[in-house]
């Protein structure tokens, strides 16, 4: 029999190119391995040949990057890679070193995709000995034995799922992935570990779009949800359990004793729950992926559910629940949901944080829901005013932070409480500082709310305020500048006096040579100028305005916009238009 002649198995692994990954900061090596079984004398008996890839993830890879220095580093660890190639390898590093961004990139920190960082391994998942692919069928023997031995053989299984070489060969395993679903619906409530491990493991597929089928297939997300659902109640008991603790403890010295116990294992214990949380929500988030399964997991309240840990301080899973809801938020039924709980109140407490990931995503959440009036009213009800206001000189949180403050900025209600803080400062010093270049719109948007609020726009004509924008807006003939101006101009009191110096400069660009938006700017805010001591008659004379208007005025013309503009100003000459 061929069983009893056979002795020897010849493996070979032949590299047959290297090439760069398509997407990614990585070499994709194409291999082919050849195994032989050879008989006593060694005789080819029979052979297999099956073709690999392997990719090679550079994440250290970056424009100063000695790429010498690497490509030796790459041969040297990656045993498939021979020395003589190590030319091609420093190629190959070159071409990925100075490739283009694709479309889809975004350079500019302040509009990066944040996103949950990576799972390591948690505390207890470690073993000593190695897993092996081939011995996948006697780890999974571990999960008929009782809970230790079923905590180590799905440990073991992990550390092969970790590595995605590994996904393809653990899918087509049935009886494997079988007995970890199984393993998981019944005995996820004895072992916090265990459903770690095991949930952990089907993260992995999960992180991969094509074998969501598998991870469905199982039911492992609705697990999931109510793996979450458990442990958020779990907690609250916990809390009850310690608050009454603390509240028979004040004056007996052995309870209090038992208080500090109670606290250190409270401690150990949310250390644990936390890392089931994060494993099983960072599932169901890959799972969301699919709009389709969203919607279930709306239906299953899972945003009362993220809300809800918003109430936690473990950063990492912050970022986790913040990405969740940012996600969720884009849809108006989600929206509607985090407008009845406390999430602004809770997202509040994050603004600042030192967590840069986790302020960005919380700002981006915030965003989205300042786009709901009663929302913007909770974030100002909540104090995130004055603190997006200091967000202004963070330079990575600038651009949102100002989104947000012009969603504010649009309801009269709120314009006067920016006084309150140094947000005005900050917007004029940010207008100035433009020089040449055009004002961003999101910066000229809040400046043309915000000047609609008289006490605002006494702010901001504070010390050369007004003579710096005057300057500006002539200077670069800037249209939405002036509208800033024009808002300024309508309040009487302190600032509309300071307007006389520029009634000359504003009539001057009243010319048919203008573009007509221009014009009708100047015109406007003219227009506001209800002065006493301004001769109205002196200047449509002195700047030959009464041509202009005749002209401007026939019935061809469409004079809506005009008639708005220059309707108060007729009223305060007694000049003919004749």
């Amino acid at each position: 029999k061929m069983q009893d002649d056979a002795r020897y198995l010849k493996r070979k692994v032949t590299v047959d190119r290297l090439d760069v990954h398509p997407t990614e900061k990585a070499l994709v090596i194409h291999y082919e391995v050849e195994a032989s079984i050879l008989g006593e004398g060694g005789g080819h008996m029979l052979g297999d040949r099956k073709e690999g890839q392997k990719i090679v993830r550079l994440k250290s890879l970056s424009p100063s990057t000695d790429v010498g220095a690497l490509a030796k580093k790459v041969v040297d660890e990656c045993k498939l890679i021979s020395p003589s190639h190590l030319p091609q390898v420093e190629q190959l590093l070159y071409y990925l070193q100075n490739r283009k961004s694709f479309p889809g990139e975004v350079e500019k920190k302040e509009k990066k995709t944040v996103k949950p960082r990576e799972l390591t391994p948690f505390e207890g998942m470690e073993l000593n000995e190695e897993a092996s692919i081939t011995r996948v069928d006697e780890y999974v023997e571990l999960l008929y034995e009782d809970i230790p031995e079923k905590i180590r053989g799905s440990a073991l299984i992990l550390q092969l799922a970790r590595n995605p070489d590994n996904l393809e060969e653990l899918l087509n395993n049935e009886a494997a992935l079988g007995a970890l679903a199984r393993v998981l619906r019944e005995d996820w409530k004895q072992s916090v570990e265990l459903a770690t491990i095991i949930i952990y493991i089907f993260f992995c597929f999960s992180s991969f779009s094509q074998f969501h089928g598998v991870v469905s297939h199982y039911k492992i997300g609705a697990l999931c949800m109510s793996v979450v659902e458990h442990e958020l109640k779990k907690h609250d008991i916990w809390l009850e359990d310690l608050h009454k603790k603390s509240k028979s403890a004040p004056e007996n010295g052995s309870l209090r004793k038992d208080q500090g116990k109670a606290l250190r294992k409270y401690q150990g214990l949310l250390a644990k729950q936390e890392q089931l949380l994060r494993v099983s929500l960072y599932l169901l988030l890959n799972l969301a992926e699919d709009t389709r399964t969203e919607l279930k997991m709306r239906n299953k309240n899972i945003v009362t559910l993220l809300v809800k840990v918003l109430e936690r301080d473990d950063e990492e899973l912050l970022v986790l629940v913040v990405s969740f809801l940012k996600k969720l938020s884009i849809f108006l039924e989600n929206k509607n949901d985090m407008a009845e709980m406390d999430t602004v109140e809770r997202l509040a407490r994050l603004v600042p944080c030192d967590h840069e990931d986790l302020l960005n995503l919380t700002l981006r959440l915030l965003l989205n829901l300042s786009f709901d009036s009663g929302l913007r009213a909770k974030m100002v009800e909540v104090g995130l005013l004055p603190k997006l206001s200091a967000l202004l000189g963070d330079e990575n949180n600038r651009q949102v932070a100002m989104r947000i403050l012009y969603h504010i900025s649009i309801d009269d209600r709120y314009k006067g409480m920016f006084v309150y803080t140094d947000c005005i400062p900050q917007l004029m010093q940010m207008v100035f500082e433009n020089g040449e270049e055009e004002i961003e719109p999101e910066l000229i948007s809040i400046c043309i709310n915000l000047a609609a609020n008289i006490r605002n726009a006494q702010l901001m004509c504070e010390g050369n305020g007004l003579k710096m924008l005057m300057k500006r807006a002539l200077k670069m003939k800037d249209c939405l500048l002036m509208k800033m101006i024009r808002n300024i101009s309508q309040h009487d009191g302190l600032t509309k006096p300071l307007f006389i110096d520029y009634v000359g400069d504003l009539a001057a660009e009243i010319r048919a040579d203008e573009e007509e938006e221009w014009v009708l700017e100047c015109l406007g805010t003219l227009a506001n100028l209800t002065l006493p001591d301004l001769d109205w008659e002196l200047v449509l004379r002195e700047y030959n305005l009464v041509p202009y208007l005749k002209d401007r005025l026939k019935p061809e013309i469409n004079i809506y916009k005009l008639l708005r503009c220059v309707s108060r100003s007729s009223n305060y000459t007694n000049c003919s238009l004749n």
